[in-house]
Parts: C-alpha cells; sequence; structure tokens
C-alpha cells in the first residue's frame, strides 16, 4: 500500500487535485443523499413522539426519536453548514484545503453509526459541511477542478448504487473497513497536494495563479439546481424510468451503463470543443437561453412520451445537464473580493428549496392546518403546500430554470475548451471502463419461478419504514421470503423519491427475493402500486382513480399459473386522516365510496364474464375496518373474505402503538377457493402481511 500511496503522489499536481476532488465529492454526494432521506425519517419519527404512550412503545422497534434529538441534529447542520462563510474572511489561508479535506474525509467514515458510536445523522452533516467549506476552498485555489470534482463523484455514485441494486451500499456498516482506508487516503493526499502547490507556486513568478476562481451569486443559484436534478433525476437512472412511465424494469440493466457513460463523456476535451463550437454557433445574448430550452424540452418528452424515446431524451438531458458544470466558476480578478463562501450556502439553500417542494408533489395530502397559536398562517401556507399536487414536472422545469443561469448570465467566454490528445484518450478509457463496471453490477439475476402452489398476498410497506420511520428494506425482504408467497401485492412503493434514499424499492425487493415485478406509477412516476411474482407474469397495466387525497390508482396484473390466467386487481384507497371536522372526514369516505365504485367499473368492463365465473383477486389497502359500509359492500358483491370471522385483534394488518385494525384485503372469486389464511407477524413496516393459500383444480 506504502509503494501505491508513492506512486500516487509522484503524479502531475492537476491530476491530484483531480483525483483528491473526486473522492471529496463521492462523499458529499452519498452523505447528502443519505441526509435528506434520514432526516424526512428523523423528522417524521418526531412528529408521533408527543402522542405516545411511552408504557405502550414497543421497546423491540426502533427508530423512534425525540424532538428535541431532531432539534438537535438540525441545529448542528445549520452550524455545519456555515462552515464555508469562514472562507469569506480567510479563504487566502491555503491550509483551510487541508482542514476542509479532514472534516469531510473524517465526517463520511463518522457515517458509519455503528462503527464510530456516532448518529450518522451527525456524521453525515459533518461531511456535507466539510464538503461544501472545502468547495469553496476549491473555487478560490483550484477552480479548474470542480466540474471534475462534481462528474466523477455522480458518476461514482451510480456505480455504487448498481452493486446495491439502487441502494447505496457504502452506507452499510461491512463498508467501514474500505470507508476507513479511503478516509486515510483523502487526508493524507489533502496534505500533501497543499504543500506541494504551496512549493511549486512560491517557485514561480509570483504572480496571481490563473486557476483562482470566484463563485458568482448566480454560480451559486446554477450550483443548487444542479445538485437538484442530479440527485433527484438525471443521475438516477430508476427515477428517469420511473418518470418515463415503465411498469417493469428491462431497461435498467442498460440504461444504467450508459448514463454512467454519458455522465462522464463531457470530461473528454474533443467533446466539450464540439459542444463549444454548437454553442458558439448562436448570438453570446441567447446561447444560454437556447440550452434552456433545450435541456427542458428533453426533460419534457421525457416525461410526457414514454418508451425508448423518453429514456433517450433523458440521457441526453443527463450530458446537457452535465457540461454545465464548467459554466459556474469564473477566473477571479487579481484585486476581486471573493464571496464564494456566501454564495456556497445560498447554493445548499437554494438545493433544499427545491428539495421541499419535491417532497410535497407526492406529500401534498397530508399537509394539516397549524395549531391556533399560529392560525394567521392556516390561509397561507397550507392551501400553498396542498397545491404542490401534479406539480413534480413544474419543479423539474423549474430547476433546470435556475441550473441553466449561469450560462445565461456568462456572455464574454465559453468556458468549454479542447484539451491534449492524451487526456481525451485518458477519459475516454476510463469512461468505457466505467461503463463496462456498471454493467457487470446492473445485469439481471436469474428469476426462479414457482408452479407448485398459490400464495398470494398483500403488504403495505409503508415506503420502507417502520411504524417509527426506521427505513429497513432488509426487514421487509426477509418478511416476503418468510411468508413463501407466490404472489404479493404491494402498496405505498417508491421508485426514486429523495426522502427514500432514491431507492427503486421495487426493484430492490424483487432481486433480493428472486421474483419478478411490476409497478404502476400513481403518483409522479415514482410512487404507487407494484406486484411480486415468481409465477409468470403475461400482462399488466393499470388505471388512476379520482381521489381527493393523494392519488391513488388501480394495477391489473395477470399471471398464469396453470393453463389458464388468474387476474390480480392491486389498489390503495384513500386515508382516513384525523379530523376535527366532521366535514372533513364525510368527504374522505365518501372518496373512498366513489374510488370503489371506479375500481367495480373498471373490473365490469374489463372482465366480461362477469366476476362469478373469473378467476380474479382484488386486494390491497381498502383503509377501512371491517364492519365499514365500505366493505360491506365488498361482501355484498360476491366477493368471498377468507380472513371473515376471524379475531381482529390476531389478524390485524395494520400495527402502531396503541392502535390495531385491520385495513388490508384480500377478495377472491368463488373460482379461486381458499385453504388458508394468515397474517405474517413482522414490524418492518406499520402494516403486517396477508396472505391466502388458493386451491387450483
Amino acid at each position: 500500500m506504502r509503494r501505491r500511496l508513492g506512486t500516487l503522489l509522484q503524479l502531475k499536481l492537476s491530476t491530484l487535485f483531480v483525483i483528491e476532488a473526486a473522492l471529496i465529492g463521492t462523499f458529499f454526494v452519498q452523505a447528502l443523499r443519505f441526509l435528506i432521506g434520514t432526516l424526512y425519517a428523523r423528522i417524521g419519527s418526531a412528529s408521533l413522539y408527543p402522542a405516545l404512550d411511552p408504557s405502550l412503545i414497543d421497546p423491540n422497534l426502533v427508530g423512534l426519536v425525540t424532538p428535541g434529538t431532531v432539534s438537535g441534529e438540525i441545529s448542528f447542520l445549520v452550524y455545519m453548514a456555515a462552515l464555508p462563510l469562514i472562507t469569506a474572511l480567510i479563504g487566502r489561508v491555503r491550509w483551510l484545503v487541508f482542514l476542509s479535506a479532514i472534516i469531510a474525509a473524517g465526517g463520511r467514515y463518522l457515517m458509519m453509526g455503528e462503527i464510530s458510536g456516532i448518529s450518522p445523522t451527525i456524521g453525515a452533516a459533518i461531511t456535507v459541511g466539510g464538503g461544501m467549506f472545502y468547495i469553496a476552498m476549491l473555487v478560490r485555489h483550484r477552480a479548474q477542478s470542480l466540474p471534475y470534482m462534481f462528474i466523477i463523484a455522480f458518476s461514482v455514485d451510480q456505480i455504487f448504487r448498481a452493486f446495491g441494486n439502487t441502494l447505496d451500499p457504502s452506507w452499510s456498516n461491512e463498508y467501514a473497513s474500505a470507508q476507513l482506508i479511503l478516509t486515510f487516503i483523502t487526508i493524507i493526499l489533502a496534505f500533501y497536494t497543499v504543500i506541494r502547490q504551496q512549493v511549486e507556486e512560491s517557485s514561480s513568478s509570483g504572480s496571481i495563479s490563473p486557476d483562482r476562481g470566484l463563485l458568482t451569486i448566480w454560480g451559486s443559484i446554477g450550483l443548487g439546481g444542479l445538485l437538484f436534478l442530479e440527485l433527484s433525476l438525471l443521475s438516477v437512472s430508476n427515477a428517469i424510468i420511473g418518470r418515463a412511465g415503465y411498469s417493469a424494469f428491462t431497461p435498467y440493466p442498460y440504461l444504467t451503463p450508459i448514463l454512467v457513460v454519458v455522465t462522464l463523456l463531457p470530461l473528454i476535451p474533443a467533446i466539450r470543443a464540439l459542444a463549444g463550437q454548437f454553442i458558439g454557433i448562436f448570438d453570446n445574448n441567447v446561447r444560454g437561453w437556447v440550452w434552456l430550452l433545450l435541456v427542458a424540452l428533453l426533460i419534457v418528452l421525457g416525461v410526457r412520451v414514454g418508451g425508448v424515446l423518453a429514456l433517450a431524451s433523458m440521457v441526453m438531458a443527463q450530458f446537457c445537464v452535465s457540461l454545465i458544470w464548467w459554466w459556474l466558476v469564473r477566473p477571479m480578478g487579481e484585486k476581486e473580493r471573493n464571496l464564494t463562501g456566501l454564495w456556497i450556502v445560498l447554493a445548499m439553500l437554494v438545493f433544499v428549496i427545491l428539495a421541499v417542494f419535491d417532497i410535497f408533489t407526492f406529500e401534498y395530502a397530508f399537509v394539516r392546518d397549524f395549531a391556533p397559536e399560529v392560525d394567521f398562517l392556516n390561509p397561507i401556507i397550507p392551501p400553498l403546500l396542498r397545491g404542490f399536487r401534479g406539480l413534480g414536472v413544474a419543479v423539474l422545469l423549474f430547476s433546470v430554470l435556475i441550473a441553466v443561469l449561469p450560462m445565461v448570465q456568462v456572455r464574454k467566454r465559453i468556458p468549454w475548451r479542447a484539451g491534449s490528445t492524451s487526456e481525451g484518450i485518458f477519459w475516454f478509457v476510463m469512461l468505457i471502463v466505467a461503463g463496462i463496471i456498471t454493467g457487470i453490477a446492473a445485469r439481471p439475476p436469474q428469476i426462479v419461478q414457482s408452479r407448485e402452489e398459490l400464495r398470494v398476498g398483500t403488504y403495505n410497506i409503508h415506503a420502507g419504514f417502520n411504524e417509527f420511520y426506521h427505513y429497513d428494506l432488509e426487514a421487509i425482504a426477509q418478511t416476503i421470503r418468510s411468508s413463501g408467497v407466490n404472489v404479493l401485492l404491494l402498496q405505498e412503493v417508491e421508485t426514486g423519491r429523495l426522502t427514500s434514499f432514491s431507492t427503486d424499492q421495487v426493484l430492490w425487493l424483487a432481486r433480493r427475493v428472486g421474483m419478478d415485478a411490476r409497478f404502476f406509477a400513481t403518483n409522479e412516476g415514482l410512487q404507487g402500486l407494484a406486484v411480486l411474482s415468481n409465477i409468470e407474469i403475461v400482462f399488466d397495466d393499470g388505471e388512476l382513480l379520482d381521489s381527493v387525497g393523494t392519488q391513488t390508482g388501480l394495477q391489473r396484473v395477470q399471471v398464469r399459473p396453470d393453463q389458464n390466467v388468474i387476474t390480480i386487481y392491486n389498489t390503495w384507497l384513500g386515508v382516513l386522516l384525523e379530523t376535527d371536522a366532521e366535514r372533513d372526514v364525510l368527504e374522505q369516505e365518501t372518496d373512498q365510496q366513489n374510488q370503489l365504485s371506479e375500481i367495480f367499473s373498471i373490473i365490469t368492463a374489463q372482465n366480461g364474464e362477469g366476476l362469478g365465473r373469473s378467476r380474479t383477486i382484488i386486494g390491497g389497502t381498502f383503509n377501512n375496518v371491517p364492519d365499514s359500509d365500505l366493505i360491506s359492500r365488498l361482501r355484498d358483491s360476491g366477493l368471498i373474505d377468507p380472513f371473515a370471522g376471524l379475531p381482529v385483534t390476531e389478524y390485524a394488518t395494520y400495527w402502531r402503538t396503541g392502535q390495531r385494525a385491520r385495513l388490508d384485503y384480500l377478495w377472491l372469486t368463488p373460482q379461486l377457493p381458499a385453504v388458508g389464511a394468515l397474517v405474517i407477524n413482522s414490524n418492518a413496516s406499520d402494516h403486517r402481511m396477508a396472505v391466502v393459500g388458493i386451491e387450483l383444480p
């Protein structure tokens, strides 16, 4: 290892700058993605705490945190995010580069909570704060390394996530030893580069270094927009597939390596030169707007047209966005004042605002009015947040607008320049190697099909969180394996949201348990319903249902366990939220009734034989109890409930502290007689899995 480190240190200084920046950039991106999901979870957990009876809390159920703990973590994050402000005062001190590298690299190791003994949330906050500090110093002293830092970091992040089936494996404790080595290498490298840069500059003419840069206010706004675009969509292949409207995950093994290659492509100088020639055709007053319209058009095509054209549009958008990193920073004049540290903080504020906008495009239905003490806000804030319904594409386009602002504002220069042939060959080889590695990591596993028996289940996985918002997909996978189901209906699944760590939960679970999968998106392409099956799936589709609250739908999947198909319908009806207004409760119940009427109409239109003669299963989360009018309608329709008459205390599917209810159902037609029913005892979600055995002729 000592010999390899010595060889590394003998490289050109500019090359060492890129390697160092890429390492810290990777730590920063990994920590930022983790921090979004974990803060969302911990805020959700803390919001439950005041209403819980401590005597009823299951001591084996992990995840519960107090509001004070979360408040302290957020305060600590704010302090860490303010670190770049130091550079506004003493940014000329080059040794701050080394200090910022220590903070970022050390914090990344501290994210290994069980190893370090520190909360992973605190470790991620240290990494993000240290990363922001490092970016501010990088701009001041090594500006040309900034594009390389982010492009390589997002590419490495994609490779990691490909090895983890979209869930970053570097967050697990098994990765701690590797992370310790990387942290050590980064700190040694940062120490060496600072000394070597100082020596080389002192031996030169003494003039200002041409690599000293300046981040303007427009560059900072663009940085915030670029971070959001990359983390929420363009560097996340599964999010692209979801936004493009795919129900199966066939494109994933092919799209993922292509996306890595396209992300890295602008590192080749000849590619940047070609882009410069193209944009140079246009007048300098409009070239930024041309690029803006191009990226916006590609994203609109990606989320609207569907199919291969949508994927190609998204890939092209990623290429265009990856080129924007060169426009964020401009050279610094000799007597200019550098406020890069302040603008880095602004960039993160822009990113946070966009992330919050994105969250409420999914969570709009759960916005409640404020307490009476701040009642004056109720006419303004809650309606505004509820108004984000259906605005997912609008948020993306707004982020495109601010991401391209640096190009719009810079009119006197085009920073895309050609480089040496050797540099081009090197990066060409690197992107080919990265594509091959990613392709190997993303390859699909073999699905073992079964026809020995038929066990059907329904499972609301609560977006991968348990009752107290502890995220554990492995526990959910273990629950699925222990159930022995052949076909499983899933509700509240997500395929790339920032709040669920950008994980494609359907793909991850399907690969983990060795089953095929189909997904039907009900909200912004990334949230909806899914079916896992180790029996051949011959058809799938779905339809949206009219929804007052969260947008939901009806998924149809047909499987063939024998010579004939079985049609399975999967749904998740509107939630009955607690409210003080009787009018609101009646509106929610009416919404459920209307959705059920739609379901009956859809099934009748699709099934000419009628429910009495067909082999049909209707399941999912109906969000109402067995003695309700809603469930009575299902029972009166001739459908059979295998759990009918069983005690709710033993067969409840909704489990929360102090609450037990049966909200999840599997309804069978007479052509499919049940031979047993059970509820799987698992607290991986706030719902339990209901399973029914079915006798086939």
